[in-house]
């Protein structure tokens, strides 16, 4: 990957619109992140893992048809920026017709993040911050220390170890899913 000086500076959403717009960035995904072009990297197992969540949140939703779920490719607008989890979840409540731009105008309903070595602490705390201030329900996971914190808007974070059990709320109605079913499957 080429790097670049952009990447590092502060720009306006339409510098960040015109960047990824270039040809040489067609098939990288990026975030805006308080005015800074941020690449998304990952690793094959915090992706995997990743996918272990899109794959058992997906099969409920689709059971259920209760909206949309998206993979690690999925953007979403939220709080003016630009971002794009691991998994996201956007009810058909919200959203009644699928969404065909690379970043959906509406926030997703409930959102994983899975931590990688690349991951920047402070950008991991203002998306966090800014998906609550959507309405957004989030997972964070740490697929090294096997656990997930979880932040429900206006209630104090919650952090799951391995015993733990992961509840859709009224979110995703109906879903549970043991901490330990993911990791255990990812090991």
């Amino acid at each position: 990957m080429v790097a670049t000086p952009q990447l590092e500076m502060r720009v306006s959403l339409e510098a960040f619109e015109q960047f990824i717009a270039l040809p040489e960035n067609a098939n990288r995904d990026f975030e805006f992140i308080e005015g800074k072009i941020v690449e998304v990297v990952s690793n094959n197992f915090s992706s995997k893992i990743g996918g272990l969540f899109l794959i058992k949140i997906g099969v409920h939703v689709l059971a259920s048809d209760l909206g949309d779920v998206t993979g690690a490719d999925g953007g979403y607008m939220v709080m003016g920026e630009r971002y794009i989890p691991d998994v996201g979840f956007i009810s058909r409540a919200k959203q009644p017709e699928p969404c065909y731009l690379a970043y959906n105008p509406l926030p997703p309903d409930l959102v994983i993040e899975v931590l990688s070595p690349t991951n920047d602490e402070e950008e991991i705390r203002i998306k966090i911050v800014n998906y609550l201030l959507a309405g957004a329900v989030v997972w964070l996971v740490d697929p090294f220390k096997k656990y997930v914190q979880v932040f429900v808007p206006n209630q104090s974070p919650q952090t799951l170890g391995i015993d733990g059990v992961l509840d859709g709320g009224s979110v995703l109605p109906g879903f549970k899913l043991a901490v330990k079913d993911i990791f255990g499957a990812a090991a």
